[in-house]
């Protein structure tokens, strides 16, 4: 085991994050492995220490935000392989009256032509998840369709309702049954279970939410809470070992989830442009604000603080979940933090 790694996260708790846990696997081993601070850590925006401060831990739980986008990616292409959706049948074949240039590779790209966010929950205040995301789908074109890049969680929401209509069940159940159970994720889904509570990071102080304190066992993200905790770009809750599993899974081929040529399609560089690093289909191919020295890795961030680091050529996964947004947004030092693991991960694969 690395002390480097336990050194690392200590710099980055509470300073950057309450909580933190950092996995590293070489070759399918985990070689490394820390966890640091607190759960919950602040009672609210003001920085006021909880009563109650229960320690980070390997199995603790953490909001993964964005990268859950990577479960709706996975299921979408399972379903392609089942021959029920096409990447590039325009998804008008499940949502009539949707712009016809519009395709499932194009959402998993970016590149739809779609505004980056809309918050429905403020749009729309009392209505059900139903209305909302009805709401979501006629939101118009934007930006030119095909690219250039733009990063959209209303695009991504939209990939898990297409999910949803061509693989006949609630987006929850489909990464349950395609991606989640066939792993063995026993601690990855959306809106955890009360039983769970006692392992879950905090995260933001949102008094508009029901509750005391900040948000803990809620999903972070407002759209996807507006949306009742499951929605295409954000939600899924996870820990370190699950996430790391299933980084592993892509980086062996995709078995039992997923061919390994459907795997090497989503690995390859689609040829979005304008974007900081290049994208794969869901998935960032050596995105510079996770990937620090690893530049021929794939993965993806969570607003929350989270990451995933694939760097296949170094036989290397490195997995980093904290709740730098507990208990305020904008805390310095996650991308600091996130290359710091990064770099760790290298030096133990080439020891």
């Amino acid at each position: 085991m690395s002390d480097r790694l336990d050194e690392i996260l200590a710099g980055g708790v509470p300073g950057t994050a309450a909580a933190a846990v950092a996995l590293v696997a070489v070759d399918g081993a985990v070689v490394a492995s820390a966890a640091a601070g607190e759960l919950v850590r602040y009672d609210d925006a003001e920085f006021t220490l909880a009563g109650e401060r229960p320690p980070a831990r390997r199995d603790s739980v953490f909001d993964l935000a964005s990268i859950s986008k990577l479960f709706t990616t996975a299921v979408l292409l399972s379903l392609s392989e089942d021959g029920l959706l096409g990447l590039d049948e325009p998804i008008a074949a499940w949502l009539p009256g949707r712009d016809p240039r519009i395709t499932t590779r194009r959402l998993l790209t970016h590149t739809a032509g779609l505004q980056p966010t809309r918050r429905i929950d403020l749009e729309l205040p009392g209505a059900t998840p139903a209305a909302r995301m009805a709401a979501i789908l006629d939101t118009p074109v934007t930006s030119q369709v095909g690219g250039p890049y733009v990063y959209t969680d209303v695009g991504m929401v939209t990939a898990g309702r297409v999910a949803e209509l061509a693989g006949g069940a609630p987006l929850d159940e489909l990464v349950r049954a395609r991606v989640t159970a066939p792993l063995g994720l026993a601690d990855t889904g959306y809106n955890p279970g009360p039983g769970t509570l006692p392992r879950i990071a905090a995260t933001e102080w949102k008094p508009e939410r029901p509750g005391p304190g900040c948000v803990r066992g809620q999903v972070h993200d407002e759209t996807s809470y507006g949306l009742g905790g499951v929605a295409g770009h954000a939600g899924i809750f996870a820990t370190a070992d699950d996430v790391l599993r299933f980084g592993e899974t892509l980086r062996e081929g995709g078995g039992p989830i997923l061919r390994p040529e459907t795997v090497t399609e989503m690995l390859r560089d689609q040829g979005a442009e304008g974007a900081a690093f290049r994208h794969g289909l869901g998935v960032r191919l050596g995105d510079p604000a996770i990937a620090g020295p690893l530049h021929g890795s794939f993965g993806h961030s969570g607003f929350t603080g989270t990451s995933l680091v694939v760097d296949p050529a170094h036989r290397l996964t490195v997995v980093l979940l904290t709740n730098a947004v507990h208990p305020v947004r904008g805390r310095d030092g996650i991308r600091a933090l996130r290359h710091a693991v990064a770099a760790e991960g290298l030096r133990l694969a080439l020891s």
